[in-house]
């Protein structure tokens, strides 16, 4: 499903080479299997942000999903924290792209979403919904948070809920998050800093880089490996 590919790119870090990519990025959302409204949505979005300034993009994107860990796009993060069962559960997924053929980068985080996003691209339209299925109360917290903050980034979301043909309701979230504190602000940041930071895998993994390994011909499968998401109890972390 190659339109999760381009949701990919879009949830990546914005990059200069990505902007000539502009029309083959827009044709592949038309020829897509979402419907005219959330094919319009991630048009518009494709539009705005690539006519818009690259330096703009990247400073708002930081300040979005690279401060505080709410908007953090890693989904063990809002399964398991920074407890230990969060360690073992990326050694579960790792080994879960190993069996369907994927190798990562060393630096690579597997729960890192446009890198699961790639991966479930590659793997045939049911394997990709059944895959999304099994992490759309996550999307559905993601979408909720980037709602209430009114960011265009919350149709990226839509869309992969769509996709996922969502059955999460949403209202009970967006209630939860009503009285939710931020976690970006100078304050909540400086409290972060005075916690002892828990890293997983290489030392300098914990910072997933903003370009995530495409998976290869050879590399591509039909028979899904499912993911395993214990502990996450369809609340809002």
């Amino acid at each position: 499903m190659q339109v999760l590919s381009v949701i990919s790119h879009l949830l990546d870090y914005p990059k200069q080479e990505m902007i000539p990519a502009r029309d083959e990025l827009i044709e592949v959302v038309q020829q897509s299997p979402l419907n005219k409204q959330h094919q319009a949505a991630v048009i518009g979005f494709i539009e705005q942000r690539f006519a818009g300034d690259l330096m703009d993009w990247q400073a708002e994107y930081d300040g979005l999903f690279e401060r505080g860990r709410a908007l953090g796009l890693w989904l063990f993060e809002h399964i398991h924290g920074e407890s230990r069962d969060r360690g073992q559960a990326m050694v579960d997924l790792v080994g879960q792209y190993k069996q369907a053929g994927l190798e990562l980068d060393k630096k690579e985080l597997p729960d890192y979403i446009p890198l699961f996003l790639e991966f479930l691209s590659s793997q045939g339209d049911e394997n990709a919904t059944a895959g999304l299925q099994e992490v759309e109360h996550i999307l559905a917290l993601l979408f909720c948070r980037l709602e209430k903050r009114q960011s265009d980034y919350a149709v990226l979301l839509d869309a992969l809920l769509h996709v996922a043909q969502n059955q999460v309701d949403l209202t009970p979230i967006r209630a939860q998050l009503v009285n939710e504190k931020r976690d970006d602000t100078k304050q909540a940041i400086d409290k972060e800093w005075e916690e002892e930071a828990v890293t997983f895998g290489a030392p300098d993994a914990e910072n997933c880089p903003s370009s995530v390994n495409r998976p290869s011909e050879s590399q591509r499968k039909d028979q899904f490996v499912p993911v395993t998401w214990t502990g996450f109890d369809k609340r809002a972390s």
